[in-house]
């Protein structure tokens, strides 16, 4: 538990991304792997609408089948950093981005693990805690594990929303 992280967003608007297309800057939220070896654990996702009207947001935590090129790095009141106030620097950062030179681009295949999430985006909002023994992971050795985008689906209103993933390195 000492080494969780909250990699945090105050607010970013997704907008409707099709499969295997470079998402544009701002309009989701990556998190990857610092090296072939690094494991996270993903424990928690929770987001919330904060749009002026009443449309639909849907959403999809999935797999990448194109790493983002060249992340750029978070910018305040964005961060990511260590929940427990004594854990230790990290020997390898894991790679959390909003912003790259490519965007990433969220798997097209129908093998490939993927949370599918719908919510109003003027107020509403969910949260995903998976059980202790099957928490989503990210691994470094290959490119369809290594990095997960929270991303607009096609046919996605593009609202704002707000709202944090806490990890861990394993």
């Amino acid at each position: 538990m000492a080494n969780r992280r909250s990699f945090s967003v105050q607010a970013f608007t997704p907008t409707a991304t099709a499969d295997n297309t470079a998402m544009a800057n701002s309009t989701y939220m990556a998190l990857g792997a610092a090296n072939a070896t690094q494991l996270l654990d993903v424990k928690e996702l929770h987001f919330g609408g904060q749009a002026a009207a009443s449309a639909v947001m849907m959403l999809q935590w999935a797999r990448d089948l194109v790493l983002g090129a060249t992340p750029t790095a978070l910018a305040a009141p964005n961060g990511d950093g260590p929940v427990h106030t004594a854990t230790a620097a990290l020997a390898a950062v894991p790679l959390s981005f909003i912003a790259a030179t490519t965007g990433p681009s969220r798997t097209n295949t129908a093998l490939t693990a993927r949370l599918n999430f719908s919510f109003n985006g003027f107020g509403g909002s969910f949260h995903w805690e998976p059980p202790d023994r099957a928490p989503w992971t990210i691994l470094g050795t290959t490119v369809s594990v290594s990095e997960t985008t929270l991303s607009g689906y096609t046919g996605s209103a593009a609202q704002p929303i707000g709202g944090h993933i806490i990890y861990e390195p394993a």
